[in-house]
């Protein structure tokens, strides 16, 4: 029952490390024209994943007629497991990213 609940965190923190991480991608050489070009700056990006996120993530996509909590976390899920899919998921592995199972390379 808890257990569920404890895998929010493990779903979050690498969104959030991502978003913290693009700052320093934008300013580095290697990185910053992908992140220009391709989504319009560092600011567009961030706005860009937390929006898809918080549309899609949320949405209750995942609900089969049980808790609310239950739904949403779901389509938490069904939105992380769609990752590799989005096209910022290059600057997800750039910042690190390895899976939504706790590793993330510093």
């Amino acid at each position: 029952f808890i257990d569920k609940y404890t895998q929010v965190a493990r779903l979050l923190d690498p969104i959030a490390r991502c978003v913290e991480a693009i700052p320093g991608l934008a300013s580095s050489l290697s990185t910053s024209s992908i992140i220009n070009r391709q989504f319009g700056g560092p600011d567009r990006l961030v706005k860009a994943i937390l929006c898809d996120f918080f549309k899609h993530g949320f949405d209750g996509s995942g609900s089969d007629g049980g808790s609310c909590i239950d739904g949403r976390l779901t389509s938490a899920w069904n939105w992380c497991s769609k990752l590799e899919k989005k096209p910022y998921y290059p600057v997800f592995m750039l910042a690190g990213f390895q899976g939504f199972d706790g590793d993330f390379k510093k």
